[in-house]
């Protein structure tokens, strides 16, 4: 009980210290970092309007340029692999703004599924 009341009681001596002192704080002075122009606006990409035929609303609209979109991408396999001669790669690449480099990779390892049925054997034939 003592010491709950030594807790509890007020010190004059000690108030009139608190009284005289006086606390100033400052913000220490902003430094603009420099962190090489990253909060620039980059440029924006250009983009084009993908080529889409039947399949259009299966697929996005626009492309960055150098890119194709799925659909265009199964497209341009099937029209290559069906007309050869026509749909060259050189041709592609013009067509779709792509590199010719990427696009003689594209169908070279890009092969488009063909979907084969072989007849039923009867069991006459066995």
């Amino acid at each position: 009980p003592e010491v709950q009341e030594e807790i509890y009681r007020r010190d004059d001596r000690l108030l009139t210290f608190l009284k005289d002192v006086y606390v100033e704080s400052r913000d220490p002075p902003v430094r603009v970092k420099d962190g090489g122009g990253e909060h620039l606006p980059c440029k924006q990409e250009e983009k084009r309007l993908t080529k889409l035929g039947h399949l259009g609303d299966l697929d996005v609209k626009k492309v960055p340029k150098g890119k194709i979109s799925i659909v265009e991408a199964l497209t341009l396999l099937n029209n290559h692999k069906l007309h050869p001669q026509i749909w060259t790669a050189e041709k592609i690449a013009v067509e779709y703004s792509l590199e010719l480099k990427e696009v003689n990779s594209l169908l070279e390892f890009f092969i488009p599924f063909a979907v084969q049925e072989f007849p039923k054997e009867t069991k006459k034939a066995i």
